[in-house]
């Protein structure tokens, strides 16, 4: 192996091939706006504190999705199973058909969750931070509901897969 050199040319492509190798959940995050549902799946969720409780994902900040998202008063987010990779293509294409024919659950406060989750959350914008071309998004909990034992929908290398039982252990 060779070592690391500073001052190398970190092209964007480059980047996103490395970071690709480190495998993510991923997430729905939806809410009822302007009287319709708006979404969106977003691979760089992580929790963050019990205490408050707080989960964040990361978006882009050209993203036209999250401008409209991010007045909703409660957003709900689902934990996609590794039968999501259809749910997953479908929310990241056209905004108009993102939750076509999916089954849908939601708060009155607005936050839209998928019914076949791994685990659904109610949450609100904690806070925002801004990170190069991407915003860190903070969100409190107010609500959890985790039912499915099935295995996380897992990206990998720019592309969708399923942990494999073997790889299943508990420490």
């Amino acid at each position: 192996m060779t070592g690391l050199t500073t001052n190398q040319d970190l092209d964007p492509r480059r980047l996103r091939e490395a970071f690709g190798v480190f495998p993510t959940g991923v997430v729905a995050v939806a809410a009822e706006v302007d009287g319709r549902i708006t979404g969106l799946a977003a691979s760089s969720f992580t929790s963050v504190s019990l205490e408050p409780p707080l989960v964040s994902f990361s978006i882009a900040t050209a993203s036209k999705t999250w401008p409209d998202l991010r007045r909703a008063g409660h957003l709900g987010l689902t934990i996609l199973a590794d039968h999501h990779g259809a749910v997953c293509r479908q929310l990241a294409g056209d905004p108009e058909r993102r939750f076509a024919g999916l089954a849908l659950s939601a708060t009155e406060l607005g936050a839209v969750t998928l019914d076949d989750g791994l685990a659904r959350f109610d949450c609100s914008v904690y806070r925002e931070v801004e990170a190069g071309d991407h915003v860190i998004v903070l969100l409190r909990l107010h609500a959890v509901e985790h039912a499915d034992t099935s295995g996380p929908l897992v990206f990998h290398r720019s592309g969708f897969s399923r942990l494999a039982e073997s790889s299943l252990f508990r420490m």
